[in-house]
């Protein structure tokens, strides 16, 4: 069993590298379905297994490689390069993309706030979040919590405000 792991660990390591290579050039260009998001983070949480077989296969070669520069120059810019994101931008949304921050303060928003810039009155949003399948009790619970209660997702809200318009 163990050189069956052993044997496959290096071409996992390379197939699934490859997927996560190509789902994290297309989450950075904003291209392709919503599905590369879940792919890409779970994919690469598999790639983890696969990745300890290889080191645990190449171990002898691999440690060669720490007794050169090369290799502890590689891990150090590796390390900086990815503290580098951590460092404060001045943007609370941790460099998120704007239409998030966009969308989070529509859902703290209430109908009454919401629907002028839709071109709704209150009563006309209110409404077609009711028939949406929304409880709007008083109007003063923001969008996310009507969410919530209806236990939905928010993207169900907007999906309703995104059709409110038309």
């Amino acid at each position: 069993m163990k050189s069956l792991f052993l044997r496959y660990a290096t071409p996992f390591t390379t197939g699934l590298f490859l997927v996560s290579l190509v789902s994290g050039v297309a989450l950075f260009l904003h291209i392709g379905p919503a599905a590369v998001h879940g792919m890409h983070e779970w994919l690469s949480m598999v790639l983890i297994l696969p990745f300890v077989l290889h080191l645990w296969r190449n171990w002898r070669p691999m440690t060669a490689y720490f007794r050169h520069t090369p290799m502890i120059v590689a891990l150090a810019a590796s390390v900086l390069a990815g503290a580098v994101f951590f460092l404060p931008s001045g943007s609370a949304q941790g460099g998120r993309p704007p239409q998030f921050a966009v969308a989070n303060r529509l859902l703290a928003a209430t109908p009454a706030e919401v629907a002028p810039a839709l071109g709704l009155s209150e009563t006309g949003l209110r409404d077609r979040l009711t028939a949406a399948g929304f409880v709007v009790p008083t109007g003063a619970e923001t969008l996310h919590d009507l969410a919530i209660a209806a236990g939905q997702e928010d993207s169900a809200i907007l999906t309703v405000l995104a059709s409110a318009g038309n």
